[in-house]
């Protein structure tokens, strides 16, 4: 008996941490869903918060694009903390500090409102890093793609909801404010249930000797992820691939579609609402497609074709195509986002798993953060300072398509990383003849 305690007591010790660590991932993506739909939020907001900041087209585009410069600040310290931390302690911080910026942001004067739009950016940098690092030590390797693609799903269903489901809310039912202050609230019972459930475990950091504990030395990892040329075409391809969603789309996505067609608000948020919504589909659906042909770049260049194609309809031939099936081909499209951030672990060491995720996560939202303010400049100057027409619209888009265009030449430089790719050509031993 005590020989069979022997054999049994390692596999439960094997078993247990990867369940735990798959219920501290379900409960990270609640995290992810709730900061994606404060992401997504102000976007059906704009003429609330113009009125009661008294903004400009400039100044809401700027207001709300604080949140990407944080994040792509923070999304370094993340990966870094979690490779040294492990995950417990870094992703409470951040759902902690995503709560607080979203009670600020309700609070309703412009200090807070630029504080708490810079918590939101900060705290939300750990919500996708933690939930890949916590899959990645949940879930076999073979289903990294999936895990990755469903991860995914539960940030846009948040922008879906931010959308779709906000708007009613925050013209009828309850004052804008109050929706910032009960999100901070929801997020604050999270990071509670986080607390308890993570496990928590001691991660040297790589490339250092474990007595070694300088601030530091947590951002080693850095410097292998960083020094291969895949992590900068990776994070290239993904920013790109993002930005026609988190700034076309989830914050002039209304606006957009209300000067378009001349729908009602209730109609264009509905509509733009179909991208998210796409994702839901498309994240999933296509890293499940990666991972059963075993090859990440032909699905990738796949979702990036059919963006650019429903992407040029809806900007360029919106009465032509049928209400909604634009943007949900869009964001089924645009969940081929998602398959850099699986080959960005597959192309650097396992030691620098959170760290590699943190890197893609500074690269893609770097460029979120740079185009937000642009985007609404170009607005701007393009109507001169006047209302914004169709035609306005339709010229600044250019810069989403140039985005996908140059996504998809990107693609053609990234070396494949799934399982299924060709193995390097053998050389036949040399005969030696006698």
């Amino acid at each position: 008996m005590a020989t069979l305690a022997v054999l049994v007591q390692p596999a439960a010790s094997k078993d247990d941490p990867k369940t735990a660590f798959i219920v501290a991932w379900g409960l990270c993506l609640v995290f992810y869903f709730l900061q994606y739909a404060l992401r997504s939020a102000p976007g059906v907001m704009i003429p609330e918060l113009t009125t009661a900041f008294g903004l400009t087209t400039l100044g809401v585009s700027t207001l709300l694009g604080l949140y990407y410069y944080t994040y792509a600040g923070f999304a370094i310290v993340a990966g870094a903390s979690l490779d040294r931390y492990g995950a417990r302690l870094p992703i409470v911080v951040g759902v902690l500090a995503t709560a607080l910026g979203s009670v600020l942001f309700g609070l309703g004067s412009m200090g807070a409102a630029d504080g708490g739009r810079l918590l939101q950016g900060a705290g939300s940098a750990f919500a996708f890093t933690g939930a890949v690092f916590l899959a990645v030590h949940g879930f076999s390797a073979r289903w990294l793609a999936t895990a990755v693609g469903f991860t995914q799903l539960a940030g846009m269903l948040g922008g879906f909801a931010g959308q779709f489901a906000v708007s009613p809310m925050v013209h009828g039912l309850i004052a804008w404010q109050s929706f910032w202050i009960y999100a901070g609230i929801a997020l604050a019972l999270v990071a509670v249930l986080l607390f308890i459930a993570t496990p928590s475990h001691d991660a040297p950091v790589a490339g250092t000797t474990p007595g070694n504990t300088s601030i530091w030395a947590m951002f080693a990892p850095y410097k292998i992820v960083l020094s291969n040329p895949q992590s900068w075409i990776c994070g290239l391809i993904g920013g790109l691939l993002f930005m026609p969603t988190t700034i076309g789309d989830m914050i002039w996505g209304v606006p957009f579609l209300g000067h378009v067609e001349g729908v009602t608000t209730a109609e264009a948020v509905a509509r733009a609402s179909m991208v998210p919504l796409g994702w839901v589909i498309g994240a999933p659906l296509l890293g499940y497609a990666a991972d059963v042909i075993g090859r990440r770049k032909p699905v990738l260049l796949a979702g990036i074709v059919l963006m650019l194609i429903s992407g040029i309809a809806i900007a360029y031939y919106g009465t032509m195509i049928p209400p909604y099936v634009g943007g949900l081909a869009f964001g089924i499209g645009s969940g081929a986002a998602m398959i850099p951030y699986t080959m960005i672990k597959e192309a650097n060491p396992d030691k620098v798993k959170g760290s590699a995720t943190g890197a893609m996560n500074f690269l893609v939202f770097s460029l979120s953060a740079f185009l937000a303010p642009v985007f609404g400049l170009v607005l701007s100057k393009l109507s001169g300072g006047g209302a914004l027409t169709v035609q306005v619209f339709q010229q600044a888009d250019t810069i989403w398509v140039g985005a996908v265009v140059l996504s998809f030449v990107l693609t053609l430089f990234l070396r494949e990383t799934g399982v299924g790719r060709s193995p390097a050509p053998s050389v036949a031993p040399l005969k030696v003849i006698r």
